[in-house]
């Protein structure tokens, strides 16, 4: 993954910035990219770059380096879901 050295790991949440609300969870560990799950919109392939900590369970990705179909899919992870 580009530079970075993160510790992930498969199940791990994926959040986005200083959001709270988990949008999504890593499926995958590559040596150079990750693929997430953002809820009801399925499987992306995340580089180096796209990411801006993990730790505790948690990778969280950069808002300001989202791809926009990545950026479009996580603003409407939690659409479909009903109380």
């Amino acid at each position: 993954m580009s530079t970075h050295s993160f510790n992930v790991t498969v199940g791990d949440q994926v959040y986005v910035g200083t959001n709270l609300e988990e949008v999504g969870a890593v499926k995958q560990v590559a040596k150079d990219h990750l693929i997430i799950y953002i809820e009801n919109f399925g499987e992306f392939r995340i580089d180096g770059p796209h990411v801006q900590s993990a730790h505790d369970g948690k990778l969280i990705l950069d808002p300001a380096k989202l791809e926009p179909d990545l950026a479009k899919a996580v603003a409407n992870a939690h659409t479909r879901e009903t109380e």
